[in-house]
């Protein structure tokens, strides 16, 4: 009976496998997507931007003259004549230090400059004496009047005499530059304004003590105001000098100036893939002042 039950097995699976066929593959039609569905490419990227757009940069308003005036002297401050927002001419005393030590020392040097000038007269008429004296030595030496050592002596004093007066005109000009020096140090203790603006902030206060480059004040030009920006390195041959751009406050978009482009890098910078352009403001500046910031519009941003 086993026997027979494992024939009658074997028999069903048999049938089974040959009804069974070979599975058909599925196929997809790469052409043609799912309904609904949008096809897309991996390149696919955004519009460029068109010719006619506009590019907006941003940076300072600056001027070029635009310093600290520093202490070139140790000393303690006098007096002070400049303030913060005060205007202030080329050449125009700001402060001044304690120099009466100095001008003490002046005075005696002038002192001994004028001994050391009257030394050098002397000597100079010393010099002329012995010459004298030299040739009346060597008419009395032809008529054996006086001794060959008489005559070499007036010689040597001739001699003498020359050294003595260059000495004493060295000395005179020794005298000459330390009185110069003196006066350089005395020029030190007047803190003079380098050029024409106004005081932008004042550090020193009458009494104070300052020593060798102690900032004293910070001075700024007014005029002519400039803008330094940077433009992306594109720009490069398009942007000239000469050229007039538009320039408008960042803080009030209604003031708005011409502005004429006086200087282009010539390179690029390789950190930030830029150019930096300098702008100088055409005509009155009215309420702008260095410092400000400033949008500066470039025409065709490609």
């Amino acid at each position: 009976m086993v026997r027979v039950f494992e024939a009658v097995l074997l028999s069903l699976l048999t049938l089974a496998l040959v009804g069974c066929g070979e599975p058909k593959p599925l196929t997809v039609n790469a052409s043609s997507p799912p309904a609904g569905t949008a096809a897309t490419s991996p390149t696919a990227t955004q519009p460029a931007p068109s010719a006619d757009e506009s590019y907006i940069a941003t940076g300072p308003v600056v001027v070029e003259n635009q310093v600290d005036v520093q202490a070139q002297r140790e000393g303690i401050v006098f007096q002070v004549f400049g303030d913060t927002g005060g205007v202030v001419r080329k050449g125009q005393l700001l402060a001044l230090l304690d120099n009466r030590q100095l001008l003490a020392e002046r005075e005696a040097a002038r002192a001994r400059m004028r001994s050391s000038q009257a030394d050098e007269k002397n000597w100079e008429a010393e010099s002329r004496v012995a010459q004298v004296d030299l040739e009346r030595a060597e008419e009395m030496w032809k008529s054996q009047l006086i001794t060959k050592q008489d005559l070499e002596h007036a010689r040597y004093k001739v001699v003498a005499g020359k050294y003595e007066a260059e000495r004493e005109h060295e000395s005179a000009r020794n005298v000459e530059a330390m009185l110069q020096s003196l006066e350089l140090e005395i020029e030190k203790t007047r803190i003079i304004a380098p050029f024409e603006g106004v005081v932008g902030r004042r550090y020193v206060r009458a009494g104070q003590k300052v020593a060798v480059g102690d900032r004293l004040f910070w001075v700024t030009a007014t005029a002519p105001l400039r803008v330094k920006f940077t433009l992306p390195e594109r720009f490069l041959g398009r942007i000239k000098k000469g050229q007039e751009l538009e320039v408008s406050a960042a803080i009030a978009e209604n003031q708005k100036h011409m502005a004429r482009v006086i200087q282009v890098s010539p390179v690029v910078d390789a950190a930030s893939g830029t150019i930096e352009v300098l702008a100088e403001l055409i005509g009155p500046a009215g309420n702008w002042r260095p410092g400000m910031a400033a949008n500066i519009q470039i025409d065709g941003g490609r």
